[in-house]
C-alpha cells in the first residue's frame, strides 16, 4: 500500500490539512441530533435554529476565502439547492423529516466544497496525491463491500460503481471526489441515524430488484454529478478570468 510508504512526518501533516478542514463536518454530524425525531418530538423544533447555524458558518468562512473558493462556494449553494429539490422532492430520493429540503442543507454543500478543495490543493496533500489516492480507493471499496454484504445495499454498491466509472472518465480531480465520498458516508450515517433524513428500502421507493440500506453508501454518485456540474461551472468561469488577465498584460507591454 502506497501510504505506508509517506514519512511519519508527512503523514501527520497531512492528516492535520484534513483534520483543519474537514473537522467542522465531524461536528456537524453531532449537530444533526438537533435536527432529528427524538429532539424535535420531545424537546422543541430545532430546524430554523439549525438554518441559521449554517448560514453564519457559510459567510463566516466566505469572509476569510479568497475570491477562488468565494466563487465554489457561490455555485456549491446554488446547485446544491437545486440538486436537493430535485433529489428529494421530485425524484423522491430519499425524504428529509418535514419533508422539505432545509436551508442549511444547500449551504452546507458551498462549505463542504470549499473546505475539500482547500484540502485537495494543500501543498503536503499534492505531495502525495497518488497515495492518498489509492488509500481512499481501498477504503471506500471496503465500505461498499461491507454495506453490500451487512446490509444487502445493491443500490449503493451500483452506485459506487458508477463512482469509480466517474473517476475513470474524470481523473483530473480524483482526490477531491474520493474524499467527497467518504465524507459523504459519513454525514449520511449520522443524518439518517438521528432522523434528519431517511432513504426508502428499495431505489427511489419504486426499483423492487435495487435494495438499498439507509442510507446507501454510494449515494456520493448523484453528489457527485453536481459536483461536476460545480467543477465544470467554477473552472469556465475561472478560464474566462484568466484569458480576460493575459490579454491585459498583452496589452500592457
Amino acid at each position: 500500500m502506497q501510504i505506508l510508504q509517506v514519512p511519519k512526518e508527512d503523514l501527520k501533516r497531512i492528516f492535520g490539512v484534513f483534520f483543519k478542514e474537514v473537522v467542522f463536518f465531524i461536528i456537524a454530524v453531532f449537530f444533526l441530533f438537533f435536527d432529528g425525531t427524538y429532539f424535535n418530538e420531545n424537546i422543541f423544533e430545532a430546524q430554523n435554529t439549525l438554518n441559521v447555524c449554517m448560514i453564519l458558518a457559510f459567510f463566516a468562512m466566505f469572509y476569510k476565502a479568497n475570491p477562488r473558493v468565494r466563487t465554489l462556494m457561490i455555485i456549491g449553494v446554488i446547485l446544491g439547492f437545486i440538486g436537493e429539490h430535485f433529489f428529494s422532492k421530485i425524484l423522491h430520493m430519499y425524504t428529509y423529516r418535514l419533508g422539505n429540503v432545509p436551508l442549511y442543507v444547500p449551504f452546507g454543500h458551498g462549505v463542504l466544497y470549499a473546505r475539500i478543495f482547500r484540502f485537495s490543493k494543500a501543498s503536503i496533500v499534492k505531495k502525495h496525491q497518488k497515495a492518498i489516492e489509492s488509500f481512499l480507493t481501498i477504503l471506500i471499496i471496503i465500505i461498499a463491500t461491507i454495506y453490500l454484504i451487512a446490509f444487502f445495499d445493491v443500490f449503493g454498491f451500483l452506485m459506487t460503481i458508477g463512482v469509480f466509472l466517474i473517476l475513470w472518465i474524470q481523473p483530473k480531480h480524483k482526490l477531491f471526489f474520493l474524499t467527497m465520498y467518504l465524507l459523504v458516508v459519513v454525514l449520511e450515517i449520522g443524518g439518517t441515524a438521528f432522523g434528519a433524513w431517511k432513504w426508502p428500502e428499495i431505489a427511489f421507493g419504486i426499483f423492487e430488484f435495487l435494495p438499498s440500506n439507509n442510507p446507501p453508501s454510494g449515494i456520493s454518485f448523484f453528489y457527485f454529478l453536481l459536483d461536476i456540474g460545480c467543477f465544470v461551472i467554477y473552472t469556465t468561469i475561472h478560464r474566462k478570468a484568466w484569458k480576460r488577465l493575459k490579454n491585459i498584460r498583452q496589452l500592457n507591454k
